[in-house]
């Protein structure tokens, strides 16, 4: 389905309501990201950036939770991101719509208890896949005079060779397959290479300004 669409959304739901009679689990994986500086970013990019990393998971969700309460049963997994707990450079639209995924699944997870619909956040830190070939930059981000050019270019390069070093794939993919399996799910699942899954553990008990410095020298911006 695409779920920027409604009636791409509505049509799926009814297709395997027709083929199963039930739905049982839903993941909520679609996304994208875009890079580029805030100041640069245009309205309608920063739209389409959330209208599938955020309005996506609601459209879909809106179509599933009837069927799921009529069950009374069901399991919700949400994949988020390790930048749903903090924010990088350059990838402020990316994070914003994560950070707002993450609490959408806190208030959506403790109103759907009582109808036995368990809400799950996983989020991944970086993994080898195509998301960074995937990656949009903005628009105004390829313009020789923008401001922000050289330091835009060295966050990339950081980036996207953090990306292909990343974790290998299927940890993630067993970790939502075990997920299916439980009868009970924890709010949150952080899942990734232990030095990033460790920072953002510690994100809490270290002083913000160590942090953000942290950040800025690995991105060298």
């Amino acid at each position: 389905m695409d779920v920027r669409d409604e009636s791409s959304v509505r049509s799926a739901v009814e297709f395997i309501l027709e083929r199963e009679g039930r739905i049982d689990v839903l993941v909520n994986n679609a996304g994208f990201g875009i890079m580029g500086s805030i100041e640069e970013t245009s309205g309608p990019e920063a739209l389409a950036q959330f209208e599938t990393n955020f309005f996506g998971v609601h459209r879909v969700c809106r179509h599933v939770l009837p069927v799921m309460r009529r069950q009374r049963d069901g399991l919700i997994i949400n994949i988020g991101s390790i930048a749903g707990r903090f924010s990088l450079p350059f990838e402020g639209f990316y994070a914003a719509s994560k950070h707002a995924l993450a609490a959408l699944t806190e208030s959506l997870r403790m109103e759907l208890a009582p109808f036995g619909i368990r809400v799950t956040l996983v989020e991944p830190g970086d993994f080898r896949t195509e998301f960074t070939e995937h990656r949009e930059l903005v628009a105004a981000a390829g313009l020789a005079d923008s401001p922000y050019a050289a330091r835009q270019r060295l966050a990339l390069e950081v980036t996207r060779e953090d990306e292909r070093q990343g974790a290998d794939p299927h940890m993630l993919a067993q970790l939502v397959v075990g997920l299916v399996e439980r009868r009970s799910v924890d709010p949150r699942y952080l899942v990734g290479l232990r030095s990033q899954t460790l920072l953002s553990r510690l994100r809490w008990a270290i002083p913000d300004a160590w942090f953000e410095k942290r950040l800025m020298t690995h991105y060298r911006v």
